[in-house]
């Protein structure tokens, strides 16, 4: 049906690039995947092992999927992130950042050159990846606040909970909310509600750990989490970060409200969930509200 030269143009052709790889590392043959917008030229590799080329990491994680897909012998489906100074050798005309791929992993009912050996199709799947993210973002933060929402923290909390029942490592949870936000809403308007809400979410993201989880859980109501901390040390940060609240409510214009009442709790051993501890801390927050406002506590047992 067709001519030798023209299955080697067909070839050529296919729009990703085709990896015939032995049971060994090394590039029997490429082809296809000739545009550089999305790929670059791997022509090069040709007759090269993979541990010559790749870093001992990422050679030995391709070696594990080709010997995988020569083990169950079906079709075998990974997805991978590389980038062209990833792999030594290769043309500098294609993409300049990192591409994830989907490779597409067959093993091959003949031998290649006396070697068993796989088909891998690698396609660039990395706009649907940067979109999956963007989704997942989305699903996970807060729209105003750019915070996590309600869902992802108590998902966060749950794993958190499981560390600490496993290995006994603290962690402290602080919940908080804004004095008078309804009134901030009434006498500002809206938009200076929400600009108060978006203070306090840029300082919790200035002032806090990189360790650290920060949620909107609702309206005007907030919870981070501390992992790794006792309430003790939690504390400094906690007092630091409502001080600096109340300054930046008094810069925006914010008299008489905007400020926060909170309190916080640590884990302790006969927790069975993190519903525990979020209701103590629910507890010593309403005691600060009790107590008039603008005032973080530890829970106490009184």
């Amino acid at each position: 049906m067709f001519s030798q030269s023209q299955l080697m143009a067909l070839l050529a052709a296919l729009p990703d690039p085709v990896f015939i790889l032995t049971r060994n590392g090394r590039y029997a043959a490429i082809h296809g995947g000739s545009d550089s917008r999305y790929y670059h030229d791997g022509s090069a590799l040709v007759g090269k092992y993979m541990h010559d080329v790749l870093h001992e990491e990422k050679s030995n994680w391709f070696s594990a999927q080709i010997a995988e897909a020569l083990s169950s012998r079906s079709l075998h489906i990974v997805e991978y992130a590389l980038a062209g100074s990833d792999v030594r050798g290769l043309e500098s005309a294609g993409p300049d950042h990192t591409i994830w791929f989907e490779g597409r992993v067959q093993a091959l009912d003949f031998l290649v050159d006396g070697e068993e050996a796989v088909l891998w199709v690698a396609s660039n799947v990395t706009r649907r990846h940067e979109l999956e993210a963007q989704l997942r973002t989305q699903c996970e933060t807060d729209p105003l606040t750019g915070l996590l929402n309600r869902r992802r923290m108590l998902d966060v909390m749950a794993s958190n909970f499981d560390v600490f029942r496993r290995y006994e490592t603290p962690a402290t949870l602080f919940m908080f909310d804004v004095d008078a936000f309804k009134s901030i809403n009434d006498k500002h308007g809206h938009f200076k509600g929400d600009a108060a809400l978006l203070a306090i979410a840029a300082l919790c993201k200035t002032e806090l750990r990189a360790t650290d989880h920060a949620a909107r859980f609702g309206g005007d109501e907030f919870v981070i989490l501390m992992p790794h901390t006792h309430c003790k040390d939690a504390s400094q940060i906690i007092e630091r970060l409502h001080q600096r609240i109340a300054e930046d409510m008094h810069d925006l214009g914010i008299v008489g409200a905007g400020t926060i009442s909170g309190g916080f709790s640590e884990l302790i051993a006969g927790d069975s969930s993190y519903t525990e501890v979020m209701q103590r801390a629910d507890e010593a927050l309403y005691k600060a509200k009790r107590a008039g406002g603008n005032l973080v506590l530890p829970y106490t047992d009184d």
